[in-house]
């Protein structure tokens, strides 16, 4: 199946999971929504590689960037923002094509989504963050830790892979993945510039998802950034051999472990997520 119709497929799962669930949950099988976002000191439109990527700034200190994984989008960070913004500057955007941003011609990649990351950390004249990704956002931070390591401090890599084998082969049979994928175009329609464009959307991001990424270990063995390897113990997606892997791999990576969380620890188990963050970017 075409990866395409396989998220189509998921999504119909979704909905109907959403129809009919009822009953007590693990807090792993969750899917919280977050809480709204903070007012921003700061937000707009940054011009990068050919398309208008929607940004957002809070607070003032030593500077936090999150990148949100696939599908999703800024806001799903509303937990994390609140609590890092009391003593950290915390800039969020929308990955290109997704949420409020637009998306051009050119192919999804995970340099050209690190590019234009960080021509937006040049927009804002910041020059280095500590870099907290999930998913998508994990392995853009790989990317950038290994190709433009001068613009980290640090580097929280949550449910990321550096191989497409390092993703479970029956992550679109889970139920709360599926709903997640039905949640995320219902706000694509809501906040898009091109609300009824999801599905052309989720055709280019999917032929990126169906060859990227695919690090050798000598790529991975040159990340000098300190690292946090980070998996939920129930994540849906990333498999807990690959992660051991990527922290075994890259030099000096810390393993950590989200204890009854799955891949959307962050809405799932906000305070043990920022504590898990805090521990690790405030050293």
């Amino acid at each position: 199946m075409h990866m395409t119709d396989w998220l189509k497929t998921a999504a119909v799962a979704g909905s109907m999971f959403l129809a009919g669930s009822a009953g007590a949950e693990e807090r792993w099988q969750t899917l919280p929504e977050p809480p709204a976002m903070p007012a921003a000191t700061q937000s707009g439109t940054a011009p990068v590689n050919g398309i208008e990527m929607y940004y957002a700034v809070y607070g003032t200190g030593k500077p936090v960037l999150l990148i949100h994984g696939g599908l999703g989008y800024a806001d799903i960070w509303a937990n994390q923002v609140s609590d890092l913004s009391k003593d950290h500057m915390v800039i969020v955007a929308d990955s290109r094509g997704h949420g409020r941003s637009t998306r051009s011609d050119a192919r999804f990649g995970y340099d050209l989504m690190a590019s234009d990351y960080l021509a937006l950390l040049d927009f804002l004249k910041v020059d280095k963050v500590v870099l907290v990704g999930w998913s998508d956002g994990g392995i853009i931070g790989l990317d950038i830790a290994m190709k433009h390591p001068e613009r980290l401090t640090s580097l929280f890599a949550q449910a990321a892979n550096s191989k497409i084998d390092g993703v479970k082969p029956d992550v679109m049979e889970n139920k709360t993945f599926a709903t997640y994928i039905d949640n995320s175009g219902k706000i694509y329609a809501k906040v898009s510039p091109t609300p009824d464009q999801f599905d052309a959307f989720v055709t280019q991001i999917s032929e990126m998802w169906s060859t990227e990424p695919n690090w050798t270990d000598d790529q991975l063995k040159t990340i000098k950034t300190p690292t946090a390897i980070v998996l939920g113990d129930h994540d849906e997606a990333i498999t807990l051999e690959h992660t051991e892997y990527l922290a075994k791999t890259i030099p000096g990576a810390e393993l950590v472990i989200l204890k009854d969380a799955s891949h959307f620890a962050m809405l799932q188990d906000p305070a043990g997520y920022n504590a898990a963050v805090r521990a690790f970017i405030d050293k």
